[in-house]
């Protein structure tokens, strides 16, 4: 069942391809305005990245990812130039989506900061909307993210390497508010979807954010996910590969060693997809 603010805003952007939706000046000055912010913080500042603290943008991420973030952030990958732009893509989708949601008289409370304290930790951030008291994210999504990562909650679930679900019940416990759900735009063609938390268990998330907030403190490196067997067409080939959960990590060479993107050893595609093997045996070395 779709939201209704979702029906509503498809029924303006519907008018807006017919010319008949118009865009107030105030609404017009207020996206702009966000914008402007979003420039501000993403090439104004001139700031290098602080000290390591948790967060709730990175509260849900897995421990092992937090345990170099925080002890050795310089073996990071380096991130490709196009990092910032596409950034700026994100906040400009969100600021544009706030427009589109205010015109189409959906009523909402606006991005404000909360403090999570667990654990001798305060943990900071700020949610980006709450509509009818549940508190809700706004995401800009690849077209294979947003098909597929962003499918149902449970999809998102089973994947969840960014720790978006831990993020949104932070922000929910942190603001005495419901957990709503995730608002998805895909930036490839202008989709837009609302994905509710159905299966979230707040409780069940407080529990998993104060047991990270417990091993950041106690600083001792435990990786979160075991390689997986590869296999070709069902049977396994005696090589492992990178858990999928590992994929983007930045810090996936620094903790696997033996990491190796190569093309796929076991294939019979003109051009085999590249895969992170984590072990070879000696037949594909």
């Amino acid at each position: 069942m779709n939201h209704p603010a979702e029906l509503a805003m498809h029924q303006y952007m519907d008018n807006a391809v017919k010319g008949k939706s118009t865009m107030s000046d105030a609404t017009i000055k207020q996206v702009a305005d966000d914008v402007a912010d979003a420039l501000k913080r993403q090439f104004g500042s001139g700031k290098a990245r602080g000290d390591f603290t948790l967060r709730m943008s990175n509260v849900g991420r897995p421990t092992c990812q937090l345990w170099f973030e925080k002890n050795q952030p310089e073996k990071a990958l380096p991130l490709p130039t196009t990092f910032v732009m596409n950034m700026m893509l994100g906040d400009i989708v969100e600021a544009v989506f706030k427009g589109i949601m205010k015109e189409a008289g959906v009523k909402y409370e606006d991005t404000d900061k909360v403090t999570l304290e667990v654990g001798g930790h305060n943990i900071n951030g700020s949610y980006d909307i709450v509509v009818d008291d549940a508190v809700d994210d706004i995401k800009s999504a690849s077209d294979w993210s947003y098909k597929h990562k962003f499918e149902s909650y449970d999809s998102l679930a089973e994947k969840d390497g960014f720790g978006y679900i831990g993020q949104l019940a932070g922000y929910a416990k942190a603001s005495g508010k419901r957990a709503g759900g995730w608002w998805v735009v895909n930036k490839a063609n202008g989709q837009f979807k609302y994905v509710p938390a159905t299966g979230l268990d707040i409780d069940k998330e407080m529990n998993h954010i104060k047991d990270t907030a417990q091993k950041v403190k106690d600083n001792k490196f435990e990786r979160c996910f075991e390689p997986t067997p590869e296999t070709f067409r069902g049977k396994p080939t005696g090589n492992t590969v990178l858990n999928e959960n590992c994929i983007f990590c930045v810090y996936r060479f620094a903790c696997w060693p033996t990491l190796e993107e190569r093309p796929a050893v076991k294939s019979q595609a003109k051009e085999p997809k590249m895969v992170p093997y984590i072990s070879l045996t000696e037949e594909y070395k």
